[in-house]
Order: C-alpha cells, then sequence, then structure tokens
C-alpha cells in the first residue's frame, strides 16, 4: 500500500483560496485571483443560520470560480450529519476535491471515500476524481496521521488545523507550540506519498507582507508544498514561494547536465561551483525540475 501511495498522480496546489461559499461578491472575483485551488467553504467562515443557502449555492459557486482554471475544493462540515449533505451536494464534475474537517481516524475517511464513490457513480463521474484534503485537528487523529493519509487513494494532501489542533491539544496556538506537530505532519506526509500542506507560522497576519514572505519561504525550507490563504494578496506570494525559483531551476538543470556527463565518465560524484554533487544532490534536482515542469502544465491549461 506505501509503495502505491507514493506513486500516486497529484494535483498542484500551491495555493488554496479561502472562498465562503454564501458570499457572491467574493465567488465572483475568485477566478481572478490566479490561486491554485479554490476552496469554498461551507465551515467555519459559514454562520450556522446561513450553512444550508451556502450548501445549495455550492454547485454554481464551484462553476464560476474554476473559469480561471483553478481546481476546486469544498471544506465541509461536522458533525456527520452535517457532512453527508455537504458531501451530497459538492460531488460533481466542478468540485475536484473535499476537505474533511476534524478527521477521526482512517475509517473515518474510508467511510466518506465509500460515499463519494457512490455519488460519482449515481452521477456519471469517474469513480476517484474526487480528491480529499485530510485536517488533523485533534491528538487522536494526531496520532494516526499516516494512516489517515494512506486510507484511500483519494487522498492527496495533509495538513493541520493549528487553532483546533491547539485547542483540543490544551496549549497556545503559537508557532514555537506548534513546530514539533507540523514537523511530524511533514514527514507523516512523506511516508504516505502525499502533499503536507501548511506554514511554519500563522496565515491569519497579512498586516507585513515582507514577514509573509519570509514566513512562507521558511515553512518551504521545511517541506511544505502548498498552504491556504485567507486573503487574496497572499496567493502571489504563496505560488511564487512554493514554486522552485528561476534561479533554482537553472542550477538544477546545471546538476543534471553535469551528473549526465560524470555518469557517461563512470563517475557518481563530481564537484560543481566548488561543491560535492552526489546522488541526493541529483535526485533533488530532477525532483525540482519536475514540479516545475507540472507548475508549467497547469498554467497551460484552458
Amino acid at each position: 500500500m506505501a509503495e502505491q501511495a507514493k506513486q500516486r498522480e497529484l494535483p498542484v496546489w500551491r495555493s488554496l483560496l479561502y472562498v465562503p461559499a454564501n458570499v457572491p461578491r467574493f465567488i465572483e472575483k475568485a477566478h481572478t485571483r490566479g490561486a491554485d485551488a479554490i476552496m469554498l467553504d461551507l465551515e467555519d467562515s459559514v454562520p450556522a443560520t446561513e450553512k444550508a443557502a451556502a450548501r445549495e449555492a455550492v454547485a454554481g459557486a464551484a462553476a464560476q470560480v474554476r473559469r480561471g482554471g483553478a481546481d476546486v475544493l469544498v471544506r465541509v462540515n461536522r458533525p456527520l450529519g452535517l457532512c453527508v449533505r455537504d458531501v451530497e451536494a459538492s460531488v460533481g464534475a466542478d468540485v475536484d476535491g473535499i476537505a474533511i474537517t476534524k478527521v477521526d481516524g482512517p475509517s473515518h475517511v474510508r467511510l466518506l471515500d465509500e460515499l463519494v464513490t457512490e455519488l460519482e457513480a449515481d452521477r456519471g463521474q469517474a469513480l476517484g476524481r474526487t480528491r480529499f484534503l485530510v485536517m488533523i485537528e485533534t491528538p487522536e487523529a494526531f496520532e494516526q496521521m499516516t494512516d489517515i493519509a494512506r486510507a484511500s487513494p483519494r487522498v492527496a494532501a495533509i495538513n493541520i488545523g493549528g487553532e483546533d489542533f491547539a485547542l483540543n491539544g490544551g496549549f497556545e496556538p503559537t508557532d514555537e507550540a506548534l513546530l514539533m506537530p507540523k514537523q511530524r505532519m511533514i514527514l507523516a506526509a512523506r511516508a504516505a506519498g502525499v502533499m503536507p500542506l501548511g506554514y511554519i507560522g500563522t496565515v491569519a497576519d497579512f498586516s507585513d507582507w515582507d514577514r509573509f514572505r519570509a514566513m512562507v519561504r521558511r515553512s518551504r525550507q521545511f517541506g511544505f508544498d502548498g498552504a491556504s490563504c485567507v486573503h487574496p494578496g497572499q496567493v502571489a506570494i504563496v505560488n511564487e514561494e512554493y514554486g522552485p525559483r528561476p534561479d533554482d531551476v537553472a542550477h538544477a538543470v546545471r546538476v543534471i547536465e553535469a551528473a549526465e556527463q560524470a555518469q557517461a565518465e563512470g563517475r557518481a560524484s563530481f564537484q560543481l561551483d566548488g561543491r560535492m554533487i552526489d546522488i541526493p544532490v541529483i535526485e533533488r534536482a530532477r525532483r525540482l525540475i519536475a514540479r516545475q515542469r507540472r507548475i508549467e502544465a497547469r498554467g497551460a491549461r484552458p
């Protein structure tokens, strides 16, 4: 199962812009923001009195926000009664994924996989097309992260909901307190072959764009592949920092060219610009180039 997970094809979700599904003025402009994915929210940003209306708006909103080429995800509610109704309103041609909040464990993911499979079959959708973003928000789920990420081939990404996780864990949601859990989440995601999403810091502070950029750059160094955005101004920064920089791509190309020459000469390691280059460095260069090509292919989508 682990090997199959590592071979699954993952989408490119550098930036996931949250948009409340019940606010038309946000829906109308979402496709112009440049996000890789739009997250139609039925959960925390929607008051209890508006949840039914937001659910009914999902199909139309999804068709609107994907006009710029973004993937569309829907963040659904707990408890289960709300979740099932949200999922039933979401599965369709214009929704690419479901963000499952407050995941309990692997069986929770498998039950929703079963529900989504039935809905895809009933609605003439390709089986398995709806991906899952699983959200870790309790200590119980935290201890099962790798199993949760492996629970279904639909799982494409995992993240930690910092505020809820800290509340349920009995600690303050500071960068320092969340650092270890987020590092463990990154490793669990890599073990399962899915994308780790998030930041080392907080997404809520966008009062200083330079500081935000520095935080995102640091987060990428820790291994995150993408993250949510709560303000449109964050999208361009997140896309740039969670995508390979041109200088890094150029260097990676030189590494690969030099590696091919060294291999032809019977050498597995060599020097480049005063640094020793060996197999891990070469593989990192290959992965960076492959990611850049996937990002470019995404940008070429109609």
